[in-house]
C-alpha cells in the first residue's frame, strides 16, 4: 500500500493529466468551433461625410474543409453576416484548406454558399496563398460567378450619398508580386481609398492615401498563451500585425484572425472571428 506521501503524488499527476486532457479537448475541440461576432470602431481623419458610420463585415481565413468548417458552417457564417446587415462585405481571402485532418472542398461549392452574402454596397473579395497554392484563377472565377467581386490588383469605385471611396485590392504578397504603385494608378479621383489585402505584411508598402488596409492571414498566431504571446505568427514582422487595429504614423491596419485553421487544426485565446467595422471620420484635434 502507497504510503501518504506516495498518494499525495498521485493524487497531483492525476489532477494534472486531467487538466492536460481538459485543455487539449479545448484546444482541438471547443474553441476551433467557436464563432464570435467581434464589434470595432475605427475614426479616420478624411472619412467623407457621406460614407459616416459605414458598416463592414470582414471575414477571412475560412479555410472550408478544415475541421469544423463545412458547407453547414459556411450557410451559419452567411446568416449571421446577413443578420449583421452590413453596407459591404469584404472577404479578405484564403478559402481553400491545407490543414491536418481536413478535406478539400471544391471553390465551386464555397462560392456556391457565399453567393447568399448580402450587403447594400456589394461583397469583396481578394484571394489569398492557399487560393493560389490550389488554384488561383479557378477560385477566382467561383467566387466570380456567384456574383462576388474579386480585387486582385483591381480596384472598385463604391457610391453613397452623393459621395465615392475606392475599394483597392493588392494582391496575395506570398504568392504574388504585387505593384503596389500601378494598382493605385487606376484610382482615376481623389476619393478616399481602402485598401483589401489577405497578407497583412504588405502594409508596410502601402502609401499613405490608403487610409485604412483590411488584412486577414494571420489567424492571430492560433495560439496565444498568457505571458509568453503568440507562439508563432506567419509574418516577417513577428508579433507586429497578428491581430486588430494598428495604427502607425497616422496609418491604419485592421488584421482580422479570420474562421478557420491552417496546418494544425487548433486554437487556445484566439477564437475564429467575424468582424463588424464601423468606419467614421475623426473628431478635429481640440474637438475632442
Amino acid at each position: 500500500m502507497p504510503g501518504p506521501g506516495k498518494k499525495l503524488i498521485l493524487r497531483v499527476a492525476a489532477a494534472l493529466l486531467l487538466v492536460l486532457a481538459l485543455l487539449a479537448a479545448y484546444v482541438f475541440l471547443i474553441e476551433p468551433n467557436r464563432l464570435v461576432m467581434k464589434e470595432e470602431t475605427i475614426e479616420l481623419a478624411g472619412w467623407p461625410a457621406g460614407f459616416e458610420n459605414l458598416k463592414v463585415a470582414v471575414v477571412s481565413d475560412l479555410h472550408v474543409g478544415s475541421p469544423f468548417i463545412n458547407e453547414e458552417k459556411l450557410d451559419y457564417i452567411t446568416l449571421l453576416v446577413n443578420g449583421a446587415q452590413p453596407d459591404m462585405v469584404v472577404l479578405l481571402g484564403d478559402f481553400m484548406s491545407s490543414v491536418r485532418g481536413g478535406r478539400v472542398v471544391e471553390p465551386e461549392v464555397i462560392a456556391a454558399h457565399l453567393k447568399n452574402l448580402r450587403a447594400r454596397l456589394g461583397v469583396f473579395a481578394v484571394l489569398g496563398n492557399h487560393d493560389w497554392w490550389y488554384n488561383g484563377q479557378r477560385v477566382r472565377r467561383a467566387l466570380e460567378n456567384a456574383g462576388i467581386r474579386v480585387l486582385d490588383d483591381e480596384v472598385a469605385r463604391v457610391e453613397r450619398n452623393g459621395q465615392a471611396i475606392w475599394l483597392v485590392g493588392f494582391k496575395d504578397a506570398w504568392t504574388n508580386r504585387t505593384d503596389i504603385e500601378g494598382v493605385l494608378r487606376k484610382v482615376t479621383d481623389n476619393s478616399p481609398i481602402v485598401g483589401l489585402t489577405h497578407n497583412p505584411d504588405l502594409f508596410v508598402r502601402i502609401p499613405q492615401n490608403v487610409l485604412l488596409t483590411l488584412a486577414g492571414h494571420t489567424h492571430g498566431g492560433q495560439v496565444n498563451l498568457p505571458f509568453f504571446g503568440r507562439i508563432r505568427v506567419p509574418s516577417e514582422y513577428g508579433q507586429r500585425y497578428a491581430a486588430g487595429h494598428v495604427l502607425e504614423n497616422n496609418h491604419h491596419l485592421y488584421v482580422t484572425t479570420g474562421i478557420g485553421t491552417s496546418i494544425i487544426p487548433i486554437r487556445f485565446r484566439v477564437p475564429p472571428e467575424i468582424v463588424i467595422l464601423t468606419l467614421k471620420t475623426s473628431a478635429p484635434e481640440g474637438a475632442k
